[in-house]
């Protein structure tokens, strides 16, 4: 993995509804979740905030919100240090996730307003160009509002804190490793082959989509570490 690539300085969408701060948080937990803060190494707030283009303050405070939520320790002095995950909590939040997500995925398929899955069509392209691009933090950060924004039309808020609480705790070492492999792409568009599932009313074709994908993820989760 390489640790230093350059990152965007923050997410995008929905910038403008967010604090400074939140969006800061937002930004380093892609980052984290995408394998470029790797567990065990210690960061600073000054050295975060110029890969980030910010001040060095929104990274400190953010960093703090991300330790009560146990993404990092603080080290004294020093910085933060990204805490470990070990390989039974992966298989474990991959188990609750399929728990949650496959069957009301599915169920979208015979409730959802059309329109609304047709407005995660541009969130599902974001992930696909962010992959192409080898942009990792952003295919995230895609990943993430376009998973949540599914779930959200279940209209369940806690089913949806409960997912994000999940994702925020991952690690996807594996997205490099497919970059290098030109493969990635054709992870992204799963997000697409979903939405077509949902927009066709095919609970079938969404269960089969929907179980592939996640079992993607248990595999990106793995590492040399985690196997």
């Amino acid at each position: 993995m390489t640790a230093h690539r350059p990152a965007p300085a923050l997410p995008r969408v929905g910038a403008e509804k967010r604090s400074h701060r939140e969006r800061v948080a937002d930004a380093l937990r892609a980052a984290l979740i995408a394998g470029e803060l790797r567990e065990g190494e210690v960061y600073s707030a000054p050295g975060l905030a110029g890969r980030f283009g910010v001040s060095a303050t929104p990274v400190r405070e953010a960093m703090l919100d991300l330790a009560k939520e146990g993404l990092v320790d603080a080290v004294p002095n020093k910085g933060f240090r990204v805490t470990a995950v070990s390989a039974q909590q992966l298989d474990e939040y991959t188990h609750v996730r399929a728990l949650i997500e496959i069957p009301t995925t599915v169920g979208l398929a015979t409730t959802a307003d059309p329109a609304d899955l047709a407005a995660l069509r541009p969130v599902a392209r974001e992930i696909v160009d962010a992959a192409a691009a080898g942009d990792l933090i952003a295919y995230v950060e895609a990943d993430i509002r376009f998973h949540l924004g599914l779930l959200a039309l279940a209209g369940n808020d806690h089913l949806v804190a409960v997912v994000g609480d999940l994702r925020k705790r991952a690690r996807l070492y594996g997205l490099d490793a497919l970059v290098r492999a030109g493969r990635l792409t054709a992870s992204a568009e799963e997000h697409l082959e979903l939405l077509d599932a949902l927009l066709s009313r095919d609970a079938q074709a969404t269960h089969t989509v929907m179980t592939r994908h996640l079992s993607h993820v248990r595999g990106l989760w793995a590492s040399p570490d985690h196997p």
